[in-house]
């Protein structure tokens, strides 16, 4: 498990003087930090069809970007490339556990932990994120510099890379495995490799108003909502066919408001999408389907684990009457599990022992079967 540094880092702190406001460097934020997968295992993953990879390489004073799966890097030499894993938390148990210490952040807002193994003079070039992340150096060292938020231009350097013109820095600074680099949405940065190293980015991100209402719309089309038509009875006379009268734009704002005040229909839609994954999942549905009788016996002795990218939310003033989302669907439940569901939404690790009042009782046994036989919880070792 990995541990924020109390002696450098308060979450509290954090919070009031830095989240979404400016940069800092947390040094040593993880004390004693051992990296929890190794460069040839990132160079495994990238050769998989089913995980988003892609390396960043120059050419000269160019920049260039490929998409894997890969085979191979012997082409590129030594220097001047890195490659980047979207999503190690999907395919690396050990890896997923570095997202816990930064759960002073709800879960909804988590994107996902990207690894980048980079060679000497590697990086992606300079560029800005519009999410909040922290980068946590985990082997080698890597020279990183942030700009201040301001009017920056930003250039095509490849079809696949966007990069942002000359920026001065407001932090330049070498930075050694366990220290943290967090950057909030719109400041400039660029992260050059000095030897060999593994950096892995908790990634935090929000949505547009674009992409809820763009969600909206889909969630409506798919379950036949939203079409009640303006209604107008008592329409007065017209003497200007071509206006669109105050009361009339009243009338359409009305219609559209009453979908968004539908606390019930709002809530499915937010609770479904955002446990949309956010890449594929490595499913793994049990070979012969669990039982009740089997599954109380297993978790008396083992503890049970969320696969890595599930998203499972519950809504805090709702929660009571038996709802929550997991993958984006809703599942109800009998309301006296409400103490379980929570700890299976809030934590990825639930023991045996957290669990162990509710392990002979048939209505979770029931619910926890279904999603055992689904692949989205399995017990551990």
């Amino acid at each position: 498990m990995y541990v924020l540094n109390p002696a450098q880092f308060s979450p509290e702190l954090f919070l009031t003087e830095y989240w979404q406001k400016k940069p800092v460097l947390i040094r040593q934020g993880f004390a004693n930090f051992k990296a929890p997968i190794e460069a040839d295992e990132v160079a495994g993953l990238a050769g998989l069809e089913d995980v988003e990879s892609r390396i960043i390489y120059r050419e000269g004073e160019s920049y260039v970007a490929e998409f894997g799966p890969f085979d191979g890097f012997q082409r590129l030499g030594d220097k001047n490339w890195s490659l980047v894993v979207q999503a190690l938390d999907h395919w690396s148990e050990d890896a997923a556990k570095m997202i816990e210490p930064f759960r002073f952040i709800p879960h909804w807002r988590l994107d996902d932990l990207m690894v980048s193994f980079a060679t000497p003079g590697g990086g992606v070039g300079p560029h800005i994120d519009w999410y909040d992340v922290f980068i946590c150096q985990g082997t080698g060292v890597r020279n990183w510099r942030v700009g201040d938020k301001g009017a920056h231009v930003e250039y095509a350097a490849h079809p696949a890379l966007l990069h942002v013109e000359a920026f001065a820095p407001i932090i330049d600074e070498v930075v050694y495995p366990g220290d943290i680099l967090y950057i909030p949405p719109g400041f400039p940065h660029d992260g050059v490799t000095i030897e060999n190293s593994l950096s892995f980015s908790v990634g935090f991100r929000s949505n547009s108003s674009v992409n809820f209402l763009s969600g909206l719309a889909d969630f409506l089309i798919d379950n036949e909502l939203g079409n009640e038509l303006i209604s107008d009875p008592h329409r007065p006379l017209s003497n200007n066919s071509g206006a669109i009268s105050a009361d009339d734009f009243g009338l359409i704002k009305q219609n559209m408001q009453h979908i968004l005040d539908n606390k019930e229909l709002m809530q499915k839609f937010v609770g479904t999408f955002l446990t949309e994954a956010k890449h594929e999942l490595d499913l793994m549905p049990a070979d012969q389907p669990f039982t009740t009788t089997q599954v109380s016996q297993l978790l008396k002795q083992h503890d049970l684990m969320r696969l890595g990218g599930l998203r499972a939310f519950y809504f805090s003033d709702s929660i009571h009457q038996g709802t929550v989302y997991i993958n984006s669907e809703q599942v109800t439940f009998d309301q006296s599990l409400v103490p379980a569901i929570k700890m299976l939404c809030d934590n990825v690790c639930v023991t045996a022992q957290m669990i162990s009042a509710f392990a002979d009782n048939k209505d979770f046994l029931a619910f926890i079967v279904t999603m055992l036989n689904k692949g989205y919880w399995y017990l551990a070792e």
